[in-house]
């Protein structure tokens, strides 16, 4: 690509794409490895956006892309698989992908190639569940289940709800067990690094350092030392600018699941948080 096509679409990201070329001094940023960044939703993407935020200090990156790709638009609407595609492709070199992507055979095809980098982030389903209802019922008045969260009594109710699913007529929620089944499709992928939410949170810098190691496996080389790689990294991660931010804690389901909530969740989930590695067995 020349570089008068390069600045020309710089022009849609003017300032981002102003701040990289005066920070790397270049024009062309097609020489780093492409980066998307995954997450099941309410799992973490935010924490995910900002680090991927960082890797644009450290290595001649442009800007993470404003806007996520997703699998399904705010209004409810699942899109179809060209229409991802075409975002996908859509990110020009040097620019960080990041969404909500299903485990489809075409966006696998897609991003699970030699020499690209995905994340993956997921959390513990426990916790996932508290979010999406404080989320749903509280900060986002246009999520699909906000009307239906707000018609119930209280959050132990909704909390039910968000377990076991529901369809009925025009609404519908899977279940945990079945909104869980494509993180294990993402797990299993040799070119995804699975990235817990709560090492984030709990044992942040190892984590932070395999997520350095998994770009230098294409080969590419830093142009910054890994302490000051890793600095920057942290330095980037300030959850209270995050819009959807509410605790940014860990294991915060214990104040909200009661026995019968417990239950509920084991007998729509089997055995799922042994098979994510969060339990050892069923007796929690």
């Amino acid at each position: 690509m020349s570089i008068k096509r390069q600045i020309r679409r710089g022009l849609r990201e003017p300032g981002k794409y102003a701040q990289a070329v005066l920070r790397w001094k270049r024009f062309r940023f097609d020489e780093v490895p492409p980066i998307f960044g995954n997450a099941k939703p309410k799992s973490g993407s935010h924490l995910l956006l900002q680090i991927l935020n960082g890797f644009c200090r450290i290595a001649p990156y442009t800007y993470t892309s404003a806007d996520p790709v997703r699998t399904i638009t705010r209004d409810g609407r699942r899109r179809a698989q060209d229409e991802i595609l075409r975002d996908l492709r859509s990110l020009r070199p040097g620019v960080i992908g990041w969404g909500y992507l299903a485990p489809t055979a075409e966006n696998i095809a897609f991003l699970c190639r030699p020499g690209r980098v995905n994340y993956f982030i997921y959390r513990d389903p426990r916790d996932m569940l508290v979010s999406h209802v404080f989320f749903a019922t509280d900060m986002h008045k246009e999520h699909g289940m906000h009307a239906y969260y707000q018609s119930l009594p209280d959050f132990g109710a909704r909390l039910k709800v968000a377990i076991t699913g529901i369809d009925q007529g025009n609404l519908y929620l899977a279940s945990v067990r079945q909104r869980y089944e494509t993180v294990f499709e993402w797990l299993k992928q040799p070119y995804v690094m699975p990235i817990r939410f709560e090492a984030l949170i709990n044992n942040r810098e190892p984590t932070l350092n395999a997520m350095l190691d998994e770009v230098e496996k294409t080969g590419f080389e830093f142009p910054v030392s890994r302490e000051r790689a890793i600095a920057v990294l942290v330095e980037a991660i300030q959850p209270h600018k995050s819009h959807t931010f509410r605790s940014g804690k860990t294991g915060g389901w214990r104040e909200h699941f009661t026995e019968e909530h417990k239950k509920l969740f084991k007998d729509v989930a089997g055995d799922l948080l042994v098979r994510l590695g969060y339990e050892k067995d069923n007796n929690w």
